[in-house]
């Protein structure tokens, strides 16, 4: 008989036995998609405050800690902080990867299986592992700024993508389906797009400013005052299209909840608008640096939850469309 027989009969009743037990409960991965929220937006936090200690080469290899050893050990070197620093933002990675692996088990172990859920489910770990090569590519390449902000944007992509997935869960006492103006969902499409730029410009103002993770790190040769200006101006260009977003919705068919979402935008936006200016105007303290990272998460989350209501509910027809109908 083939070998390869032997091998693929375990296989197949391992699947059966998987696809024999219970669908987990709605609330269950509800829960666990929050998490993977959570943790995604804590690991740009943590790696940030990785960044403004100048613990970034704390650990000066990687996936070792110092050569030959996994975890922290005596350097005359490196300090010992700036390891257990460096070498706890990586542990929390396990953390994320675990979260992120349990919600891909309970999208897979949904039934009905939805082929949608299970691939967004599937992105989260993967997308952990990728990170995580990133992270090491960063530490050997001595946190190189445009390398720091590659690393930052593929956080940004993933907490995207976990809010996604968090309203991909299959909730059966999920509100009904509102309206939306029909110019919506093309209007929040171009507030993606502007902050896309957005966070492009503050990666590069990181890349020039004064905290780069380690103090021998090579910086990015352009003013950190013109590299703020032109981050500001893609926050003012952000708030202008907010602001038309919030006259259609006062003008159109739309409901309280959707109503809801975009108030908690703006207020996040314009939270983390003031806290960019104080932490520019006093010189970038280190807190006020993490602080400001915690809030483009904030704002990352916001606008992907709005986005994702607007595709979820059915377009109200516009005015015109309304008083022709009636004719």
């Amino acid at each position: 008989m083939n070998p390869a027989y032997h091998r693929l009969v375990p296989l197949e009743n391992l699947k059966a036995r998987v696809d024999a037990l219970p669908s987990p409960s709605p609330r269950l991965q509800r829960a666990v998609a929050v998490a993977v929220v959570v943790t995604q937006a804590l690991i740009a936090v943590t790696g940030s405050v990785v960044r403004v200690t100048g613990s970034g080469l704390g650990c000066r290899t990687w996936p070792e800690c110092q050569p030959g050893s996994l975890v922290p050990v005596n350097h005359p070197e490196f300090a010992a902080l700036h390891q257990w620093i460096e070498f706890g933002n990586r542990m929390f990675t396990g953390i994320v990867g675990f979260v992120a692996f349990a919600a891909f088990a309970l999208a897979y172990l949904h039934r009905p299986r939805r082929r949608e859920y299970v691939r967004l489910g599937l992105v989260m770990p993967v997308g952990v592992v990728v990170q995580a090569v990133l992270g090491g590519i960063t530490v050997r390449m001595d946190l190189l700024w445009w390398t720091v902000a590659v690393h930052f944007l593929v956080s940004t992509i993933m907490i995207w993508l976990s809010v996604v997935f968090a309203n991909a869960v299959p909730d059966p006492e999920r509100a009904p389906v509102g309206r939306v103006p029909a110019a919506l969902p093309g209007l929040l499409t171009g507030s993606v797009v502007v902050l896309v730029g957005l966070l492009v410009a503050g990666t590069m103002v990181t890349g020039a400013g004064p905290h780069a993770g380690d103090p021998g790190t090579e910086r990015l040769d352009v003013p950190v005052d013109t590299l703020a200006h032109v981050h500001a101006a893609f926050l003012f260009v952000y708030l202008g299209i907010l602001l038309a977003a919030g006259v259609l919705l006062r003008t159109g068919d739309a409901d309280k909840a959707l109503w809801r979402r975009y108030t908690i935008l703006v207020a996040v936006v314009l939270g983390q608008g003031a806290l960019g200016f104080v932490q520019y105007w006093t010189g970038v303290p280190e807190l006020l640096v993490s602080l400001h990272v915690l809030g483009a998460t904030g704002v990352i989350v916001a606008t992907a939850a709005m986005w994702c209501a607007t595709r979820d509910r059915a377009v109200a027809p516009s005015p015109a469309k309304v008083s022709v109908q009636a004719g």
